[in-house]
């Protein structure tokens, strides 16, 4: 080990988590919408750039061999929490920490790691944690990249798994734990509100559930896909889960112009997934790193005025006399499913602004309200400023078990809504027009 000095075990580049960040002014803690303009960045180490340059290299130049050797020793795993310097754009660079740094800010999480997609973020956690005959428990609906990953792929490696419907009682929680717990269950993955039917997982009762029936090292962390409400409306790290995954293509995106993805929590459990992302390269570049640190910055703005869309929109469509029905969460208060009104009040901020809407009849009247659409474009995704609709059963889902889909209310004639930053009278017209089509 030579003598070299603290600063030059950090790598002597232009490095994110700069020290003198503004997170308190007096007594007063800052908000993360504010945060999201300058947090993690120094624009002295940048020639004075407002904004972070992008970073276009493979590889970062060491001020000394020592500090090589010990930025590889994070790196390798050797010692915990990652690099203290940039080494290699597969590992860390950064845009990418700066994006990090900022996107653990929004749940109050202790860190964070950007990947290349959702589902990079999502395969990347599960082989972290799970090992052939391990059991994953999970929640249903899922995603159904998300159910093919784990039934159809991972299984094919001796992973095995059960599930609980997304609006589960914690006696039926309690049931399946205790079921799986004779085997190792590695991981408790969670979609809530459920792709795409917008049924909410009670976080609260699965931790409770969790802690009830297993202990010290055999207990499995819970994990939870937050991107339909995350950050702004729904925050569950509050609630007892200990990682949260987004697909930053969303809302954290929220332009359409990008793919990306994101897992926050203990610095414990990003340890180990970030060595995973080390070996197998799931990081996200430099240029969608920076996209991404710019839509931060209008992250509230443009989440705030699509979820105040989306109630009026709402509103229209359930009394459409051929709306069967609408898949809102601001509803819950006035219907009769009390149970998901409850976890809604202890769980959510807001109602979002993605919701099924279930048309009377099935796939033909479904595709004409789909053709007929003139604002709203035809296109699965969601989370953007643009308003979008699609058909679950026949385009994200058509991979799922029919037996499945009709147990998990994906039906034909499901049409998924996301609704943008657009005049809402606007886009009231366009479904009233689009409706006369059925």
């Amino acid at each position: 080990m030579t003598d070299a000095t603290e600063a030059d075990l950090t790598g002597g580049t232009p490095r994110a988590r700069p020290e003198g960040d503004v997170e308190k002014i007096g007594d007063r803690k800052l908000k993360p919408a504010t945060m999201m303009m300058g947090h993690g960045y120094d624009p002295m180490l940048s020639e004075g750039a407002l904004k972070p340059p992008i970073f276009l290299t493979s590889t970062f130049v060491f001020p000394n061999a020592a500090a090589g050797k010990r930025h590889f020793e994070g790196v390798t795993g050797k010692r915990p929490g990652g690099a203290e310097g940039l080494v290699y754009s597969r590992f860390n660079g950064p845009n990418q920490e700066i994006l990090e740094d900022r996107l653990a800010i929004w749940e109050e999480a202790e860190d964070a790691l950007a990947f290349s997609s959702g589902m990079s973020a999502i395969a990347t956690l599960f082989l972290s944690m799970v090992k052939p005959g391990d059991t994953i428990v999970h929640s249903g609906p899922l995603y159904a990249a998300t159910e093919t990953l784990i039934s159809r792929i991972l299984g094919r490696f001796g992973v095995q798994w059960l599930d609980f419907p997304a609006g589960a009682t914690r006696e039926e929680i309690d049931a399946v734990l205790t079921k799986a717990a004779t085997g190792n269950v590695a991981l408790i993955y969670l979609e809530s509100p459920a792709n795409p039917t917008n049924a909410l997982v009670d976080v609260e009762a699965v931790a409770a559930s969790r802690d009830a029936i297993f202990t010290g090292e055999n207990k499995p962390p819970i994990a939870i896909d937050n991107t339909f409400l995350g950050p702004l409306w729904a925050q569950p790290l509050k609630q007892g889960a200990d990682i949260v995954v987004y697909s930053l293509t969303k809302y954290a995106g929220g332009h359409s112009d990008l793919v990306a993805g994101g897992v926050l929590g203990t610095k414990a459990h990003i340890n180990t997934i970030r060595l995973m992302r080390n070996t197998i390269g799931t990081i996200c570049d430099p240029n969608t790193a920076w996209m991404l640190l710019r839509s931060l910055e209008t992250l509230e703005l443009r989440m705030s005025r699509a979820g105040e869309n989306a109630a009026k929109v709402c509103e229209f469509l359930a009394s459409h006399p051929k709306v069967e029905k609408v898949g809102y969460l601001g509803f819950l208060e006035r219907g009769e499913d009390k149970r998901q009104a409850d976890i809604y009040r202890r769980h959510c901020t807001g109602a979002g602004s993605t919701f099924s809407l279930y048309l009377k009849g099935g796939e033909k009247e479904a595709f004409a309200f789909l053709d007929a659409l003139k604002i709203a474009k035809l296109a699965v995704s969601l989370g953007g400023t643009e308003t979008l609709a699609s058909h679950p059963a026949g385009m994200t889902h058509l991979s799922v078990p029919e037996a499945r889909k009709q147990a998990l209310a994906i039906t034909d004639n499901l049409v998924r809504i996301s609704i943008g930053v657009e005049d809402a009278d606007d886009l009231i017209a366009d479904f009233e027009h689009a409706l006369k089509a059925v």
